[in-house]
């Protein structure tokens, strides 16, 4: 079965406070694949890839994130899978 995936545009106090980095370690014990990344407008940028159930937990970890963040908002668009990641990254 092919995973699903899911492009999330996250806003609120999401950089300079660790998002990406506990993103990508959130991403790795559940076993996400993907990536995040500050977008220039203050926003972080996630593609996240894994069966349904993985899908909601990593969702319900991303309406909070880090301790040091606020989440305002969650934009979630649909992603094409594919077989390009094979583990969770943080791109620049």
């Amino acid at each position: 079965m092919q995973p699903r995936c899911l492009l999330l545009r996250i806003s609120g106090r999401v950089q300079g406070v660790g998002f990406r980095y506990h993103t990508r370690s959130e991403a790795i014990r559940l076993g996400v694949t993907g990536w995040v990344r500050n977008l220039p407008d203050g926003r972080v940028e996630a593609c996240i890839c894994g069966s349904d159930g993985i899908l909601e937990h990593m969702q319900q970890w991303l309406r909070h994130g880090p301790a040091m963040a606020r989440v305002d908002d969650i934009e979630y668009l649909p992603a094409t899978p594919t077989s390009t990641w094979t583990n969770f990254t943080i791109l620049e």
